[in-house]
């Protein structure tokens, strides 16, 4: 059964750093495009970050030069250091498998996400 557990967000002041991390169980993590997404109030969930199996990383212009993805194949996990925070940033963030192909069909089922707030 596939596990995707977010840890890491919490209240913050703009210009601040957060870092997420999202423990994954259920799937053979060394093999899959991993990606961190976020959902703001009233809106779809978007991805902002994408990290290949190589290690290789993309990212939305939104969050570009402000967020650093980057994974542990021996812990199983992926993390989302955030910097420069603003409060436009504040949403839940959810972690998942991403399809290789295109940009940001996840594979799974979501975890429980971590909520980010930032405050101005």
């Amino acid at each position: 059964q596939v596990q995707l557990v977010e840890s890491g967000g919490g209240l913050v002041q703009a210009g601040g750093s957060l870092r997420l991390s999202c423990a994954a169980s259920g799937f053979i993590f060394s093999i899959n495009f991993m990606g961190w997404y976020l959902q703001a109030p009233g809106k779809h969930r978007e991805l902002v970050a994408r990290i290949t199996t190589g290690g290789s990383t993309n990212y939305a212009d939104s969050v570009k030069g402000r967020f650093t993805i980057s994974r542990d194949n021996a812990k199983n996990t992926v993390y989302l250091q955030m910097n420069s925070l603003r409060p436009g940033d504040t949403a839940v963030y959810y972690c998942n498998a991403v399809r290789r192909t295109g940009w940001d069909d996840a594979l799974f089922n979501w975890g429980q996400g971590t909520q980010v707030t930032v405050s101005s």
